[in-house]
């Protein structure tokens, strides 16, 4: 693994900020070499004023280097030797330690653009409590990555988005979630689901929704915090201004293992959500055909030479 520190241009001398206006929250385990990437746009992004780095079990040449980053550079907390605690459990982790007003939480392989920071809170601007804000999520081709900005996530467009089923039978377009096609707003505009990969919330935002599910272990998390953030009278805001490129599929771990856990998240989101008996009973019997279709695309992805 290159060197994760900065060069010294990106270095700020002296002490923190007494009360830091924006924190980083980055939950790492096993990440490989888009961490080197992701580290240095955000100590390139002068908004930043604190970095909280929660090491979840990296490999011990890449914990290291963490550790040296955290001994350089004045802006980097880092915590290790807690093990693998799964994401919504570190990011809380993150958050308790996180001094700032505003709390941004970016994945491992996404990479700040210019202004991403800034847009991101100024989209919070009147904005009721708990709001929720994404931002524009982006392959490294410059199109709008799928996931970025979805509509609400149910066990039926679960399925129908697994199976690309909508775009195969018109008559099922009203189910399709992803709205990565639709036109670009010229601002912040309402989004039931946004990209767990960049978003931000205000630390009152986090104490209100009292931070994220801790019974996920790895994906859907996000998505029941926004979920949870319209539930309670809030909002969740897709903001175009905020741009991160995310690399995605880049964790050292199986596939089958991360999509096993995303098909066990949408199984316990599902049944969390059931609000009658009729729909509770529709996702337990639909939770194995989820975990299926979710351990099966790592095998799909393989057929097709790309993620689905």
């Amino acid at each position: 693994m290159n060197s994760i520190l900065p060069s010294p241009s990106t270095l700020v001398a002296g002490a923190r900020p007494i009360r830091p206006r924006v924190s980083i929250v980055m939950v790492v385990y096993k990440t490989g070499e888009a961490l080197v990437e992701s580290i240095r746009h955000v100590l390139a992004e002068p908004q930043v004023d604190e970095f909280v780095i929660i090491d979840n079990g990296s490999p011990e040449d890449e914990a290291a280097r963490l550790r040296e980053l955290g001994l350089a550079e004045p802006r980097v907390v880092l915590r290790q030797g807690h093990g693998n605690v799964g994401f919504a459990r570190g990011a809380n982790m993150g958050a308790q330690v996180a001094r700032g007003e505003y709390i941004v939480f970016l994945n491992p392989d996404a990479n700040l653009q210019e202004g991403c920071v800034e847009a991101l809170v100024a989209a919070f601007d009147g904005r009721p409590i708990p709001t929720v804000v994404g931002a524009r999520v982006m392959n490294t081709d410059g199109t709008e990555q799928r996931g970025g900005r979805r509509g609400e996530v149910t066990p039926v467009t679960t399925l129908l988005s697994f199976g690309h089923l909508t775009a195969r039978f018109p008559g099922l377009s009203k189910f399709e979630i992803h709205r990565e096609h639709e036109a670009l707003p010229d601002g912040p505009v309402p989004m039931p689901t946004i990209s767990g990969a960049c978003f931000a919330l205000r630390r009152a935002d986090f104490d209100q929704l009292r931070g994220f599910d801790e019974g996920y272990f790895l994906h859907v998390e996000d998505i029941d915090l926004c979920w949870r953030a319209r539930q309670a009278g809030g909002e969740v805001l897709f903001q175009p201004a905020a741009q991160v490129i995310h690399l995605g599929h880049t964790s050292l771990e199986h596939p089958v293992k991360v999509e096993f856990h995303k098909g066990v998240g949408l199984s316990r989101y599902f049944i969390k959500r059931a609000d009658t008996v009729q729909r509770y009973v529709i996702a337990v019997l639909l939770a194995p055909a989820i975990l299926l279709m979710s351990i099966t695309r790592p095998l799909l992805w393989k057929i097709t030479g790309r993620p689905i």
